[in-house]
């Protein structure tokens, strides 16, 4: 096995892809399977001599410009992206190339209704809230809309009571928030909803001025809510692996405690509601 790791995956992935593909016109007769080299010189706008130096482990480090344009030419998923840059020792940023809207998938849905009894949600890295259970439902019910994260904290009046240590929510929603920044500073939603946090809330603007970065922690969140009262929920975080960015959140109360008592009371409450006067999920 040689040591070429680079210009060996290069040449698969070119060999794996026809012309018709990538909307090229094809030409000529190919003596091997796929794309020639300056058809992936043409697609990621390089040399094409740079590009075969790139095949034959003669250059072995192009820059993330480079990766980026392979990335796009040879139409790499998000683990071949990452593994490209590996091979190039180098470290893919999380930047999503194309700031497209976020769609949760319906299996992944599928997968937060089943858990009838915790509220699970699915929130994106600006704390919009892109899908929730019924029983996360429930939950942010105080709230009008129920839709980022950072907004209700901020500008919602419900949050000052919802949260009862409202000082240090707000503290973790804009370190969280920073840390989204560090991912892809040029996110048009992310810019949105600073200035408009910004204009809306001397707190906020205080404490993003502060530039403190931190991502989800696993302390345990305390809620007073309206219907049931106060709640402590312990939490799990997990990333989508088919999205990324996204993050599946799904609060769990201790067995047996005054705050499982309380959800099940929530739950109850809410399915009472729904039957009576059906509405539309919110996400």
């Amino acid at each position: 096995m040689g040591d070429n790791h680079l210009g060996d995956f290069l040449y698969a992935r070119r060999a794996g892809l026809r012309p018709e593909d990538v909307g090229m016109a094809s030409y000529g007769a190919r003596r091997v399977p796929g794309l020639r080299r300056e058809e992936v010189a043409v697609l990621a706008g390089v040399n094409a001599d740079y590009y075969t130096r790139l095949e034959q482990g003669r250059e072995r480090h192009p820059s993330p410009q480079v990766l980026e344009a392979l990335t796009s030419a040879l139409r790499l998923d998000a683990d071949a992206r990452a593994h490209l840059y590996r091979m190039a020792g180098a470290t893919p940023s999380d930047r999503p190339a194309v700031h497209a809207a976020e769609r949760v998938s319906p299996a992944l849905r599928q997968l937060m209704d089943g858990y009838p009894n915790t509220p699970a949600f699915v929130m994106s890295r600006t704390l919009d809230l892109l899908a929730a259970n019924v029983l996360a439902d429930a939950l942010y019910a105080p709230f009008e809309p129920a839709d980022n994260l950072a907004r209700m904290t901020f500008i919602d009046p419900a949050s000052r009571n919802f949260y009862s240590d409202w000082g240090q929510a707000a503290q973790a929603t804009v370190a969280n928030l920073r840390q989204a920044a560090g991912f892809d500073p040029d996110n048009p939603r992310l810019r949105e909803l600073v200035s408009t946090l910004t204009e809306h809330s001397a707190d906020f603007a205080r404490l993003w001025n502060s530039h403190t970065v931190r991502g989800k922690t696993q302390d345990a969140k305390q809620f007073l809510h309206p219907e049931v009262g106060p709640l402590t929920l312990t939490y799990q975080a997990f990333d989508v692996r088919d999205a990324p960015g996204q993050q599946l959140v799904i609060y769990h109360a201790e067995p047996g405690s005054p705050s499982a008592q309380a959800l099940n009371l929530l739950g109850s409450i809410h399915a009472t509601r729904r039957e009576a006067q059906p509405w539309p999920h919110h996400y």
